[in-house]
Protein backbone atom coordinates (compact mmCIF):
# COMPACT_ATOMS: atom_id res chain seq x y z
CA UNK A 1 0.00 0.00 0.00
CA UNK A 2 1.53 3.38 -0.96
CA UNK A 3 2.62 5.77 1.76
CA UNK A 4 0.46 8.82 2.33
CA UNK A 5 2.16 12.05 1.25
CA UNK A 6 3.17 14.57 3.88
CA UNK A 7 0.55 16.97 2.56
CA UNK A 8 -2.16 14.33 2.85
CA UNK A 9 -0.93 13.34 6.30
CA UNK A 10 -1.25 16.97 7.42
CA UNK A 11 -4.77 17.13 5.99
CA UNK A 12 -5.67 13.91 7.78
CA UNK A 13 -4.34 15.20 11.09
CA UNK A 14 -6.28 18.46 10.67
CA UNK A 15 -9.43 16.46 9.92
CA UNK A 16 -8.92 14.38 13.06
CA UNK A 17 -8.41 17.48 15.20
CA UNK A 18 -11.47 19.18 13.69
CA UNK A 19 -13.75 16.19 14.20
CA UNK A 20 -12.38 15.56 17.68
CA UNK A 21 -12.81 19.19 18.72
CA UNK A 22 -16.51 18.89 17.89
CA UNK A 23 -17.08 15.43 19.36
CA UNK A 24 -15.37 15.99 22.70
CA UNK A 25 -17.44 19.16 23.17
CA UNK A 26 -20.61 17.24 22.34
CA UNK A 27 -19.97 14.01 24.21
CA UNK A 28 -17.09 14.68 26.58
CA UNK A 29 -13.53 13.43 26.54
CA UNK A 30 -14.48 10.07 28.05
CA UNK A 31 -17.64 9.82 25.97
CA UNK A 32 -15.96 9.06 22.65
CA UNK A 33 -13.48 6.38 21.65
CA UNK A 34 -10.53 6.65 19.30
CA UNK A 35 -12.54 4.63 16.78
CA UNK A 36 -15.40 7.15 17.04
CA UNK A 37 -13.05 10.07 16.54
CA UNK A 38 -11.34 8.52 13.54
CA UNK A 39 -14.66 7.55 11.96
CA UNK A 40 -15.92 11.13 12.38
CA UNK A 41 -12.81 12.29 10.50
CA UNK A 42 -13.52 9.78 7.74
CA UNK A 43 -10.43 7.71 8.54
CA UNK A 44 -9.74 4.20 9.80
CA UNK A 45 -8.94 3.43 13.41
CA UNK A 46 -5.61 1.88 12.44
CA UNK A 47 -4.16 5.18 11.28
CA UNK A 48 -4.59 6.96 14.60
CA UNK A 49 -1.12 6.32 16.04
CA UNK A 50 0.50 7.67 12.92
CA UNK A 51 -0.78 11.08 14.03
CA UNK A 52 -1.02 10.98 17.83
CA UNK A 53 0.81 8.99 20.48
CA UNK A 54 -2.31 8.61 22.64
CA UNK A 55 -5.90 9.66 23.09
CA UNK A 56 -4.66 12.09 25.76
CA UNK A 57 -2.46 13.79 23.16
CA UNK A 58 -5.42 14.03 20.79
CA UNK A 59 -7.65 15.46 23.53
CA UNK A 60 -5.10 18.21 24.15
CA UNK A 61 -4.81 18.97 20.42
CA UNK A 62 -8.60 18.93 19.99
CA UNK A 63 -9.04 21.26 22.96
CA UNK A 64 -6.48 23.68 21.54
CA UNK A 65 -8.21 23.51 18.15
CA UNK A 66 -11.59 24.25 19.72
CA UNK A 67 -10.22 27.32 21.51
CA UNK A 68 -8.47 28.54 18.35
CA UNK A 69 -11.75 28.24 16.48
CA UNK A 70 -13.59 30.18 19.18
CA UNK A 71 -11.02 32.96 19.16
CA UNK A 72 -11.20 33.19 15.38
CA UNK A 73 -14.99 33.38 15.58
CA UNK A 74 -14.70 36.21 18.11
CA UNK A 75 -12.31 38.06 15.78
CA UNK A 76 -14.69 37.65 12.86
CA UNK A 77 -17.66 38.87 14.89
CA UNK A 78 -15.85 41.93 16.21
CA UNK A 79 -13.96 42.91 13.04
CA UNK A 80 -16.79 45.10 11.77
CA UNK A 81 -17.80 46.48 15.17
CA UNK A 82 -17.97 50.27 15.35
CA UNK A 83 -16.33 50.33 18.78
CA UNK A 84 -15.34 48.15 21.73
CA UNK A 85 -18.84 48.24 23.21
CA UNK A 86 -20.32 46.93 19.98
CA UNK A 87 -17.63 44.24 19.80
CA UNK A 88 -18.48 43.07 23.32
CA UNK A 89 -22.16 43.01 22.39
CA UNK A 90 -21.46 40.77 19.38
CA UNK A 91 -19.55 38.32 21.59
CA UNK A 92 -22.04 38.29 24.46
CA UNK A 93 -25.15 37.99 22.32
CA UNK A 94 -23.74 35.03 20.41
CA UNK A 95 -22.33 33.36 23.51
CA UNK A 96 -25.47 33.68 25.62
CA UNK A 97 -27.91 32.51 22.99
CA UNK A 98 -30.16 29.48 22.70
CA UNK A 99 -28.16 28.49 19.61
CA UNK A 100 -24.92 28.28 21.63
CA UNK A 101 -26.73 26.51 24.46
CA UNK A 102 -28.16 23.88 22.12
CA UNK A 103 -24.98 23.35 20.08
CA UNK A 104 -22.30 22.21 22.51
CA UNK A 105 -20.25 20.71 19.68
CA UNK A 106 -19.93 24.04 17.92
CA UNK A 107 -19.75 26.43 20.85
CA UNK A 108 -17.03 27.67 23.18
CA UNK A 109 -14.88 24.95 24.77
CA UNK A 110 -14.50 27.04 27.92
CA UNK A 111 -18.03 25.91 28.81
CA UNK A 112 -18.28 22.64 26.89
CA UNK A 113 -15.08 21.17 28.30
CA UNK A 114 -14.90 22.74 31.76
CA UNK A 115 -16.29 19.81 33.72
CA UNK A 116 -14.45 17.17 31.66
CA UNK A 117 -11.09 18.90 32.04
CA UNK A 118 -11.64 19.40 35.77
CA UNK A 119 -12.22 15.65 36.13
CA UNK A 120 -9.12 14.63 34.18
CA UNK A 121 -6.20 13.56 36.39
CA UNK A 122 -3.51 16.15 37.08
CA UNK A 123 -0.76 16.05 34.53
CA UNK A 124 -2.96 15.19 31.56
CA UNK A 125 -1.95 17.41 28.62
CA UNK A 126 -5.52 18.64 28.08
CA UNK A 127 -5.20 20.73 31.25
CA UNK A 128 -2.53 22.95 29.69
CA UNK A 129 -4.48 23.27 26.45
CA UNK A 130 -7.51 24.39 28.41
CA UNK A 131 -5.51 26.87 30.52
CA UNK A 132 -3.88 28.32 27.41
CA UNK A 133 -7.31 28.65 25.80
CA UNK A 134 -8.73 30.49 28.79
CA UNK A 135 -5.78 32.89 28.76
CA UNK A 136 -6.50 33.59 25.09
CA UNK A 137 -10.19 34.35 25.67
CA UNK A 138 -9.42 36.57 28.66
CA UNK A 139 -6.82 38.50 26.66
CA UNK A 140 -9.30 38.94 23.82
CA UNK A 141 -11.94 40.37 26.15
CA UNK A 142 -9.42 42.54 28.01
CA UNK A 143 -8.30 44.02 24.69
CA UNK A 144 -11.80 45.48 24.29
CA UNK A 145 -11.13 47.69 27.32
CA UNK A 146 -8.99 50.78 27.33
CA UNK A 147 -9.23 52.14 30.85
CA UNK A 148 -5.50 52.73 31.11
CA UNK A 149 -5.37 50.19 33.93
CA UNK A 150 -4.23 46.88 32.43
CA UNK A 151 -4.83 44.92 35.64
CA UNK A 152 -8.36 46.28 36.00
CA UNK A 153 -9.16 45.54 32.35
CA UNK A 154 -7.95 41.97 32.79
CA UNK A 155 -9.93 41.50 36.00
CA UNK A 156 -13.08 42.74 34.30
CA UNK A 157 -12.45 40.31 31.44
CA UNK A 158 -12.08 37.47 33.95
CA UNK A 159 -15.45 38.35 35.46
CA UNK A 160 -17.10 38.63 32.05
CA UNK A 161 -15.79 35.28 30.85
CA UNK A 162 -16.66 33.58 34.14
CA UNK A 163 -20.22 34.89 33.95
CA UNK A 164 -20.66 33.82 30.34
CA UNK A 165 -19.26 30.33 30.92
CA UNK A 166 -21.24 29.79 34.12
CA UNK A 167 -24.47 31.03 32.59
CA UNK A 168 -24.04 28.82 29.53
CA UNK A 169 -23.34 25.76 31.68
CA UNK A 170 -26.41 26.38 33.84
CA UNK A 171 -28.58 27.12 30.82
CA UNK A 172 -27.60 23.78 29.30
CA UNK A 173 -28.30 21.93 32.53
CA UNK A 174 -31.77 23.49 32.75
CA UNK A 175 -32.61 23.47 29.03
CA UNK A 176 -35.97 21.74 29.53
CA UNK A 177 -37.22 24.51 31.82
CA UNK A 178 -38.04 28.20 31.16
CA UNK A 179 -35.35 29.18 33.67
CA UNK A 180 -32.78 28.26 31.03
CA UNK A 181 -33.71 31.22 28.83
CA UNK A 182 -34.02 33.39 31.93
CA UNK A 183 -30.44 32.57 32.93
CA UNK A 184 -29.17 33.51 29.47
CA UNK A 185 -31.17 36.74 29.49
CA UNK A 186 -30.16 37.80 32.99
CA UNK A 187 -26.47 37.21 32.28
CA UNK A 188 -26.69 39.05 28.98
CA UNK A 189 -28.37 42.07 30.57
CA UNK A 190 -25.80 42.12 33.35
CA UNK A 191 -22.96 42.18 30.85
CA UNK A 192 -24.74 44.67 28.59
CA UNK A 193 -26.53 46.90 31.12
CA UNK A 194 -27.53 49.44 28.50
CA UNK A 195 -29.78 46.76 27.02
CA UNK A 196 -32.82 46.53 29.29
CA UNK A 197 -34.98 44.74 26.77
CA UNK A 198 -36.26 41.26 27.71
CA UNK A 199 -34.32 38.37 26.25
CA UNK A 200 -36.10 36.52 23.53
CA UNK A 201 -34.77 33.19 22.27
Amino acid sequence: MPRVSRQQAEKNRAAIEEASARLIREQGIKGVSVADLMAAAGLTHGGFYGHFESKDALAAAACAKAFATSLERWRERTACAADAAAALRFIVEAYLSPKARDNAGGSCPAASLAVDVAREPAGKPVHQSYVDGIHGLVASLAALRDSGDVAADRERALVELSLMVGALLMARATAADPISDQILGAARRHLLPEDDSPFTP
